[in-house]
């Protein structure tokens, strides 16, 4: 196979754009209402090998009297580049519009309006607090209801008071000393601040109060705009790894102005997403367990803010019934309320889609917003961006169809919703995909667990060049508590482009299948979900003529890679390569090295304590359900792709399957990328990887 035309084809696939966030502004003329739907895009640009982003908006006009029934769409205005924002908002009533920009080492905010740029404040220069946190764990932007003041979290600022009164023997003593950061992708954010902005004299403050303890993060005014609300992580006696995670101690707080902090949810929990009401009555969180599961079926939690009474609104599932809502697996948009404050919509994994829901806080009632089968058919996953004026904005997607935007209004009781493409993709692909449920043989049905089934999504050519089989590639999902959906996968679109079938496998462990599907697999990685996925190969091969059991490749990263391993290691007759990106090979070793300590427990079936000091009873199970025990057995050929900065699986795990691999002779390759961490994410990494998995499959298949 021709680089160049491997090349070619993971450029055509990756370069597709995305939305990743939308707002609406609504206007009421006399004789009908305008909608102006503003959305943010991201592209990969391979020429840059970076992420662009940029904005784009559409008008629609409805009738005043029937303002949910679109009448005309304008063409969109031209793409804008955004790409040097960190951070960005839309106030609520004048339609302001502040941005967090970052320029010649400085960070700036900016307030827009309609004659261009009204306020500018160097946010540096004021020296009030470190850098602004532009993540999506504790990142926000949140405007006030008088559109005067504006909150964000940022670093604090370093106390150099000691170096300035002491001399250079202080500032030597402390310059070396340890600060510990919140692991994966949040490194040197460690202790965040809240600020607010007064827009009419530009001063920053630092809000006061926050318990010493705690690290806080997603706040949002709270009505009247003197108190603000924030959602604050633990991190006493250590920071744990926060990304991927929903499982850590937090809680819910109100901080007034004045520094007078109070608790709003209970204790040794974990809350997320806080949203506030139109009608600021009623602010609803997400809510967990703490510790086991990194990732797990939340609740939604309604808080009454006159009673301060909290009552859950959509519990944890533990097994769905067919057709019905699992759970919540995700985080919230920053808008999900209907304009009545009276229904939630969001969404979320179902099985081995990814489906929108709509909450009636009046009835408890869940309900499916897109449960049509023409809907299904056409999109495997639906993502809400934002609900304003009960107008829905949606990115929709399939395995063969790259991102869609849609739109649509919150239907009546017993209406079906009526949506409309705003912007349909640049390209569509023949692909054929289809979805597997699989059920475990008597033999390996859970027995803590029983009755648990799993599933699978298979992506094809249409028509396989020149061949009557094609080759299967096995791609297995990550976490191991996420899900990989009937959506649009770059990797996957790009291995079928090139005439290789996917089999995407959502072993059980796996989100959108319910909680008792995901504490399944506690105490059985290695086993369960290596069996899950052999047998869902095994029901692929037996349903589908036209696949290869001859030419079988297994792909995947982290615990995706960890399950690859497994795969040609227990199996060693049946693979004929393997290529694998930052896996798990040892637990054991993997123990002191990880960002996520407590999973390395939990995973083998052990309790986690932060005083846990590692026992030969512990460091036994964890070797043994590791694919290193395998590694012997091993004779399909190992692509290894590690990258340098990975905290959450060090890249000493995959070093140490190539060591034992070239020990024996056994052909082994391996990636080494030394400026990114564990979701090998850089835009040339990902064309490096995708460039070598290709190739590698290609010579052994």
């Amino acid at each position: 196979m021709d680089p160049g035309q491997v090349t070619g084809a993971h450029g055509e696939v990756s370069g597709l754009p995305a939305p990743v966030s939308a707002h609406v502004r609504d206007e009421k003329l006399p004789e009908l209402r305008t909608y102006t739907v503003i959305t943010e895009w991201s592209q990969s640009d391979l020429v840059r090998g970076s992420r662009l982003r940029y904005s784009q908006q559409w008008t629609l006009i409805a009738d005043s009297n029937d303002h949910k029934s679109i009448r005309t769409v304008l063409p969109p205005g031209p793409c804008v580049p955004v790409s040097g924002e960190l951070l960005s908002g839309l106030s609520p009533v004048q339609g302001l519009r502040a941005v967090i920009r970052e320029t010649s080492g400085h960070q700036l905010l900016e307030i827009w309006d309609r004659h261009g740029l009204r306020k500018c404040l160097n946010l540096t220069a004021l020296n009030k607090h470190g850098r602004v946190y532009d993540d999506a764990q504790f990142g926000c932007l949140s405007w006030s209801e008088c559109e005067n003041k504006l909150l964000y979290v940022a670093e604090k600022i370093k106390n150099t008071s000691i170096a300035a009164l002491d001399g250079e023997h202080a500032f030597r003593k402390d310059r070396s000393v340890y600060c510990e950061d919140w692991g994966e992708t949040l490194t040197n954010k460690s202790v965040p601040v809240v600020c607010v902005v007064n827009l009419q004299c530009g001063s920053v403050s630092v809000l006061q109060g926050v318990p010493l303890d705690v690290s806080p993060g997603q706040a949002l005014w709270a009505p009247s705009s003197q108190s603000v609300f924030l959602v604050g992580w633990y991190h006493e006696p250590f920071r744990l790894g926060l990304r991927f995670c929903s499982n850590r101690r937090s809680a819910l707080f109100k901080l007034d102005l004045n520094g007078n902090c109070e608790c709003l949810s209970g204790d040794n929990l974990s809350v997320s997403c806080p949203r506030l009401s139109p009608d600021g009555s009623t602010l609803i969180y997400l809510q967990g367990r703490v510790l086991g599961p990194h990732n797990q079926c939340l609740s939604l939690q309604q808080l009454d803010l006159s009673s301060k009474r909290t009552s859950t609104l959509l519990d944890v599932v533990n097994k769905p019934q067919t057709g019905q809502c699992a759970g919540v697996y995700e985080a919230l948009p920053p808008c999900c309320w209907s304009a009545d404050s009276q229904r939630l919509v969001f969404s979320s994994a179902r099985r081995n889609w990814k489906d929108l829901f709509m909450v009636d806080r009046r009835s408890n009632k869940v309900t499916s917003l897109c449960d049509s089968l023409s809907d299904l058919q056409a999109y495997g996953s639906w993502r809400l961006l934002t609900v304003q004026e009960d107008l829905m904005v949606v990115c929709c997607s399939s395995p063969n169809t790259p991102p869609t935007l849609r739109v649509g209004f919150l239907p009546s009781a017993g209406e079906a919703v009526t949506w409309q493409t705003l912007q349909p993709p640049v390209l569509t692909f023949d692909f054929h995909w289809s979805v597997l449920d699989v059920t475990p043989p008597p033999e390996e049905d859970n027995t803590h667990y029983p009755g648990l089934d799993f599933g699978a999504v298979l992506v094809k050519p249409s028509r396989p060049p020149n061949e009557n089989k094609m080759p299967l590639v096995v791609f297995i999902h990550g976490g191991p508590h996420s899900q990989f959906p009937a959506e649009w996968n770059c990797t996957t679109a790009g291995l079928a482009k090139l005439g290789f079938a996917v089999l995407m496998v959502n072993y059980r462990g796996s989100t959108g299948f319910g909680q008792d599907s995901i504490l399944s697999l506690i105490g059985r990685i290695g086993s369960q979900d290596v069996r899950d996925v052999q047998s869902a190969v095994v029901t692929a091969l037996q349903r589908d003529t036209s696949l290869d059991p001859d030419r079988l490749a297994v792909i995947g990263g982290s615990h995706g890679g960890f399950l690859s391993c497994h795969l040609v290691g227990q199996y060693p007759e049946f693979y004929r390569a393997c290529a694998a990106r930052n896996p798990v090979i040892n637990a054991a070793t993997l123990l002191g090295t990880s960002d996520i300590v407590d999973w390395r427990y939990t995973s083998v079936g052990f309790p986690y304590s932060y005083d846990q000091i590692p026992t030969a009873e512990a460091l036994a199970a964890m070797l043994e359900k590791s694919p290193i025990t395998h590694a012997a057995q091993i004779k399909a050929p190992v692509l290894l792709m590690l990258g340098g900065r990975d905290r959450r699986v060090s890249p000493h795990q995959g070093l140490e399957l190539y060591k034992a691999l070239k020990s024996r002779a056994s052909p082994v390759r391996l990636l080494w990328f030394p400026d990114d961490g564990h979701s090998l994410s850089r835009v040339d990494t990902q064309a490096d990887c995708f460039l070598n998995t290709v190739l590698w499959l290609h010579q052994h298949l």
